[in-house]
């Protein structure tokens, strides 16, 4: 049934997200809060960091350490040899008199001290994101997402463009109409990134800290510098996919709570179309987000 072409806009859906990208998308929700909650509870097993093949205790670039000032335990958080008081947050923390832990207990899976459970929850819940990944991957390719939806066009990477794209997310100034259908620069570049580059990190990394997995591919510990290094790698990555979180649900709320959620949940998402103007037709709105 046609509208009238009033010239006003007016709201229509668009189906916009498929269902596999849908699937996948609420998976990686649950996979990756996992992974970071387990991942915590791995690191308090000894909370500092280095780089090279080997711990060299006295100096690590990070570390999260106890210590006592007039009688009293603090947290101590030393970062590239700069000391900061943490109490409470890093170093040390807990109920009452509090305890030595890097990252405090309810920022962990399990709650409780205990690197065996913590083990257990990150590589179930890495191998469920790698297969997870893998299914979105592979009908990102066939479907030609990443290639028609993800990959910038060469006037999208015009320095003048992606100024401007900067500076109208940063008013907080987002498309209308068609413009809503498609990614702009600033979308495909963190997608892009998150996908080629930080996740891809994350899992060889994530392999070249176990000795099994070193003993079939030890050319893995040249790649990455050694055993700590990876280990570094690791942590820097994953802290970079939270941040990459971070940005993605203050524009999720910024943009349009409801509809953004609702384009995720059911595929469905509304735009503003002049109805002057025959809109374009459905399946030409960006196929898919990760």
């Amino acid at each position: 049934m046609s509208r009238a072409r009033t010239g006003k806009p007016t709201k229509v859906l668009v189906y916009r997200h498929a269902g596999v990208t849908r699937t996948t998308h609420w998976i990686n929700v649950l996979a990756l809060s996992f992974l970071l909650l387990s991942g915590l509870q791995i690191f308090n097993a000894h909370p500092a960091l280095y780089w090279g093949a080997k711990s060299v205790f006295a100096h690590p670039w990070l570390a999260m350490d106890p210590a006592e000032r007039a009688g009293q335990p603090v947290g101590v958080t030393i970062i590239f040899g700069h000391q900061f008081t943490t109490t409470g947050l890093f170093g040390w923390s807990g109920k009452g008199q509090g305890e030595p832990r890097g990252f405090p207990a309810w920022a962990t899976v399990p709650t409780y001290r205990d690197l065996a459970d913590g083990r257990r929850w990150h590589f179930f819940f890495a191998w469920l994101f790698v297969i997870n990944g893998f299914v979105y991957l592979a009908m990102s390719l066939i479907t030609r997402h990443i290639q028609r939806d993800l990959w910038p066009k060469g006037w999208q990477l015009k320095p003048a463009h992606v100024w401007h794209e900067v500076v109208t997310h940063a008013q907080l100034k987002f498309p209308k109409g068609e413009e809503a259908r498609t990614y702009n620069i600033l979308q495909k570049g963190a997608y892009l990134g998150v996908i080629l580059v930080l996740l891809p990190l994350m899992l060889g990394t994530g392999l070249t800290m176990s000795p099994g997995f070193d003993s079939a591919a030890p050319w893995l510990l040249d790649l990455f510098g050694g055993r700590q290094s990876a280990r570094s790698i690791h942590f820097i990555s994953a802290w970079l996919i939270v941040s990459f979180v971070i940005v993605h649900l203050v524009m999720v709320v910024a943009s349009g709570t409801w509809n953004n959620i609702r384009s995720m949940v059911t595929g469905r998402y509304a735009i503003e179309v002049d109805t002057a103007a025959p809109a374009a037709p459905a399946n030409d709105a960006a196929g898919e987000v990760a």
